[in-house]
């Protein structure tokens, strides 16, 4: 089936069901929840193995039911012992919206008002919550999953779930409408490069020149908007890292998903309801360093951390990833120079700017497209400081005026520039060799 015919399939909003929350099937739905609570009590919190909670929460409604005076259909049946299941076992009423592979991204406005992200369209769901509070305590029970907190004295939160899904939720008095809440889902299975090719985010030639680059210990910045895929890139790099090189991980949330041995993974942590505690991303960079890493690897700088990773870059930590959010290449730069004068550091913007010449030597810019596919659009070397300007020169540019096909997907590529990177010399000392013709060149290295 096609991406048009897919998606065709969940363009109409759906309708919602007269009485979902107040008819005789919500009822019975509320009062088997309550016996069922009443019967299993402490257990539920109490039970360690996912599997035997489980067990034991079906055995029981089904006693529950089984024992109910009217007649309940097997339909009906299944569909209450489904909804308890994914209330007390899962997330709710969007824990299916969780396990569906097709949907990226889980927007949830208020308890009646929820949207998702299909093949890169927003589009709206038959799913509720029962009410405000109802909504209030999934939130709860996520964040507290991963040791956060979230209330009126501290409104906004990041978490994650078990999958390594990311989370945000907001609550009153920031959000004037009640709570909301935001689940970027990763994939069970972590995407490859070769995804990342058949997806169209990236040509063949780029993948090999990115791999290369990564196990040649070129510093990489992966820069682009919100939703853009820059997570799944960084993730998607990572896995060239070599297998004996002791890579370090410092993220908000953990998401990254990285298979080698000699990983260590850490996490930023907000402070307490007293404003203790606090351990925040430039910490765990300055902490890093003491580590003995052979690669830092940041799930993204978005204030002063951004000046201990320029100097993790420039002093020995070659090969090191981050992302940021920016609108194009030389707005990643400017970006980087903003965030650095937020560490409190009294520099002039020349010495800054030589620190990000001299540490970031690749730029991969990341966008989503009017279909919503996400594509890199820019791979730009850093080549050094002109004046007081840092040169930049693009190896690899999107090429936007080649329109859609019949089904609105863009017909673009990224082309080679026809520049050689000076970057190949660095590959070339590790024993990387690249082919000219990747460039658009003919003749051989030098």
């Amino acid at each position: 089936m096609s991406l048009s015919e897919r998606l065709g399939r969940h363009q109409r909003a759906p309708e919602r069901r007269p009485g979902a929350h107040t008819g005789p099937l919500a009822q019975l739905r509320r009062r088997v929840h309550k016996e069922l609570q009443e019967i299993l009590g402490p257990q539920l919190y109490q039970e360690r193995s996912a599997e035997v909670l489980e067990w034991r929460v079906r055995e029981t409604l089904l006693t529950v039911l089984g024992r109910d005076e009217n007649a309940v259909t097997p339909a009906d049946r299944s569909r209450v012992i489904s909804d308890i299941c994914d209330e007390i076992l899962g997330h709710g009423p969007i824990e299916p919206l969780l396990r569906d592979p097709e949907i990226s991204e889980i927007m949830v406005n208020g308890p009646e008002l929820i949207f998702v992200e299909r093949f890169g369209q927003i589009l709206p769901v038959d799913a509720a919550f029962v009410d405000e509070e109802h909504l209030r305590r999934i939130i709860d029970k996520i964040v507290a999953r991963v040791g956060r907190r979230v209330d009126e004295s501290s409104p906004m939160v990041d978490a994650r779930l078990p999958d390594g899904s990311r989370v945000n939720a907001i609550l009153p008095p920031v959000a004037v409408d009640g709570a909301k809440l935001t689940i970027r889902k990763f994939a069970a299975d972590p995407y490859g490069m070769d995804d990342l090719v058949t997806f169209g985010t990236v040509s063949r030639p780029v993948a090999n020149l990115l791999a290369a680059c990564v196990r040649g210990r070129v510093d990489v910045l992966i820069s682009g908007g919100t939703g853009t895929g820059k997570t799944t890139t960084l993730n998607v790099l990572s896995q060239f890292i070599p297998a004996d090189e002791r890579i370090i991980t410092i993220e908000d949330a953990a998401e990254l998903q990285l298979h080698q041995t000699h990983v260590v993974r850490l996490e930023s942590r907000p402070p307490n309801i007293e404003g203790r505690g606090e351990v925040s991303i430039r910490d765990l960079v300055r902490n890093a360093l003491r580590m003995r890493p052979d690669r830092i690897v940041v799930g993204e700088v978005r204030d002063g951390a951004a000046l201990d990773m320029l100097q993790a870059m420039n002093t020995g930590h070659d090969g090191s990833l981050t992302t940021v959010h920016a609108n194009s290449p030389r707005d990643s730069l400017s970006r980087l120079e903003t965030m650095v004068l937020m560490a409190g550091m009294d520099l002039p913007i020349r010495a800054i700017r030589e620190q990000i010449a001299s540490a970031v030597d690749l730029i991969v810019h990341q966008s989503r497209l009017r279909d919503g596919s996400r594509r890199v659009t820019h791979v730009t070397e850093v080549l050094g400081m002109e004046g007081d300007v840092i040169s930049l020169q693009d190896i690899f540019v999107y090429d936007f005026r080649a329109g859609a096909d019949e089904h609105g997907r863009p017909r673009g590529l990224l082309h080679p520039t026809g520049l050689r990177p000076h970057f190949l010399e660095k590959l070339a000392d590790a024993g990387i060799m690249v082919d000219p013709a990747t460039f658009g060149l003919t003749s051989t290295l030098r």
